[in-house]
């Protein structure tokens, strides 16, 4: 199983600058992957094209990136300028996002989500691959459209995929799924089978701290993560694993507890460990970043 860290799931304001040094300092600790989270600020495919360019080798993903504000030609144009741009090290995550925003901020319709992700990738992964579209459906029309992208191989793509209809559409279409706010019994036996093989990217995004301070971290994971537990398709995840909230599903402890429940999700399935590193108290991310990286 890969290891990697999440930048922006817990909300913390960054730079440009913040973003291209703590994936240098992951790299340097050698962990697999850097995600990024795509919220309000920076954009997450651009910002990792610059990352690749200040990187050597650390892979680069999103976490993920909206599909309704943009059009599958277009994301796949800017998505295979940062596979170029970092030398074929990024993998894009793409997801729905919430009705909340899709419908409520942005005025766009939220209609039959899993229809409209079947025709984003009918279009978008034949981009990936070079080949030349031709699609009519009900929400995509394109014709006749090839990308060229010197320097870009075959792009890997996971959708945030949660509910069953989505699990299939991931499987069949697209690499895998990368997910968040999922406990390790709900990987095993739903979000791993559902995906309908065996051969399946599976990102499993958690918050994670190394403390002695147990209480208090949950306390304010639970206050910093409080809106995950609202959103209707994190809500689903966490009522499948039986639990109240994202603290619940944070793994918190000492190293022999984080050893333990991180194997609870390889076993499960997940191939690729994405760390939320929460920094609840002064030295938490330093300390839960040297312990990953023990890991490797």
């Amino acid at each position: 199983m890969r290891i990697g860290t999440m930048i922006g799931a817990d909300g913390a304001s960054n730079t440009l600058d913040d973003i291209v040094n703590v994936a240098k300092r992951a790299e340097a600790a050698g962990l697999d992957n850097v995600w990024l989270a795509n919220i309000f600020g920076f954009d997450a495919i651009s910002t990792l094209a610059i990352v690749g360019r200040e990187t050597d080798r650390i892979g680069l993903g999103t976490a993920v990136t909206p599909t309704y504000p943009r059009h599958p030609t277009a994301i796949a144009q800017q998505a295979l300028t940062t596979a170029a741009a970092s030398k074929n090290r990024f993998t894009l995550g793409i997801g729905l996002s919430h009705q909340v925003v899709i419908e409520n901020m942005l005025g766009m319709s939220y209609d039959k989500p899993a229809k409209h992700m079947r025709e984003y990738l009918e279009v978008l992964m034949p981009l990936t691959r070079g080949e030349t579209v031709n699609y009519d459906g009900d929400q995509y029309s394109v014709h006749g459209l090839a990308l060229d992208v010197p320097g870009a191989d075959r792009m890997p793509v996971v959708v945030a995929a949660l509910g069953p209809v989505m699990l299939k559409i991931a499987g069949e279409l697209a690499d895998g799924t990368n997910t968040w706010m999922v406990g390790p019994n709900t990987m095993a036996k739903h979000i791993v089978p559902g995906l309908g093989r065996s051969d399946a990217t599976v990102v499993g995004g958690v918050p994670i701290v190394l403390t002695t301070n147990i209480d208090q971290a949950r306390e304010t994971i639970g206050k910093n993560l409080v809106m995950y537990g609202q959103l209707p398709s994190y809500r689903a995840m966490l009522d499948r694993e039986g639990v109240d909230g994202p603290q619940d599903i944070a793994i918190i402890g000492d190293e022999n507890t984080l050893r333990g429940e991180i194997k609870r999700f390889e076993d499960a399935g997940v191939t690729d460990f994405n760390a939320a590193i929460m920094n609840v108290e002064e030295g938490a991310y330093d300390r839960t970043l040297e312990f990953l990286s023990s890991m490797k």
